[in-house]
């Protein structure tokens, strides 16, 4: 029998929060199953592309998954933890932004990896009880700094 060994491997995504266009109280938000099946609420996030820098990458998939076309406004923080998969052990770091909404229509309908199950606007202030991840809870509070 052949042992793997466990490995760590590095990746870096980039993505934010957007400010609705004609609310701008409301944040965009999507959905995914997590590993249990339930569904999660996150901020829209995925992987830098060769050539992209972080803001690009950022708008790209904001755009792809949420529909909604966006400005960067500033850079909100980065968040870095580690999972596992099989012997595969991931350090991810995330680029957060906050984002203007400059035209698209929030919905689901272009996520090149299918996993964005549902997309919603949700009220700012209600972001606390409604991510998933407490990484990202803390990524909202600073927006709402920002804002404030």
């Amino acid at each position: 029998m052949k042992i793997i060994r466990p490995f760590t491997v590095s990746e870096v995504s980039a993505g934010g929060l957007v400010i609705s266009e004609s609310n701008p109280g409301l944040i965009a938000l999507i959905s995914h199953r997590n590993r249990g099946g339930g569904l999660d609420w996150v901020i829209p996030k995925g992987h830098v592309e060769l050539g992209e820098n972080y803001l690009q990458t950022a708008v790209r998939e904001i755009r792809e998954e949420t529909g909604i076309e966006s400005k960067v406004l500033e850079k909100i923080g980065e968040i870095s933890y580690t999972f596992k998969i099989g012997p595969k052990r991931i350090k991810k770091t995330v680029h957060h932004y906050l984002l203007q909404q400059v035209g698209g229509q929030l919905n689901a309908l272009n996520d090149p990896t299918g996993e964005v199950i549902d997309t919603q606007w949700f009220e700012i202030g209600r972001l606390e009880e409604v991510l998933a991840h407490e990484n990202e809870r803390k990524i909202a509070q600073r927006a709402l700094e920002i804002l404030n």
